[in-house]
């Protein structure tokens, strides 16, 4: 298939698969008018990619990464130092996922508090008028 078909097979842009096939993420043929042709196997290749980049990493990592995961057709087994990168990056994503749940810890109490003061569609009671006093005027 063509660039632009799978591109629209994976939503990803011409211009990002041109930058993987380039980072040696993906490869293609080239036909003898110079267009790209990639097997079908680029589409689960390209997906397998854009979760990698969710995953938090980059694409020097994920070109290591690749060779290593037997479903994108890797044989290789995964070097001591790549298994503590991704580990590292596994301990990031950790702490960026206990700063979030004490922020939404945080916002859920400010959205409790704001409901409590005020809750939605009421105003608030006037103030009673003062007692009257007796034997005063």
């Amino acid at each position: 298939m063509r660039i632009g078909e799978l591109s629209r097979r994976t939503g990803v842009s011409e211009r990002a698969l041109r930058y993987y096939e380039q980072q040696g993420l993906l490869t293609s043929e080239r036909t003898a008018g110079g267009h790209r042709e990639f097997g079908e196997a680029a589409v689960d290749r390209v997906v397998c990619i854009l979760e990698l980049f969710a995953a938090g990493l980059c694409s020097s990592k994920i070109a290591q990464v690749l060779p290593c995961l037997p479903g994108q057709g890797g044989r290789e087994r995964a070097s001591e130092e790549l298994v503590a990168g991704l580990l590292d990056e596994r301990d990031r994503l950790d702490r960026a996922i206990r700063d979030l749940r004490r922020s939404r810890g945080v916002l859920d109490e400010v959205i409790r508090e704001a409901r409590g003061a005020r809750p939605a569609g009421r105003r608030r009671p006037e103030p009673a008028a003062p007692a009257a006093v007796p034997g005063g005027e």
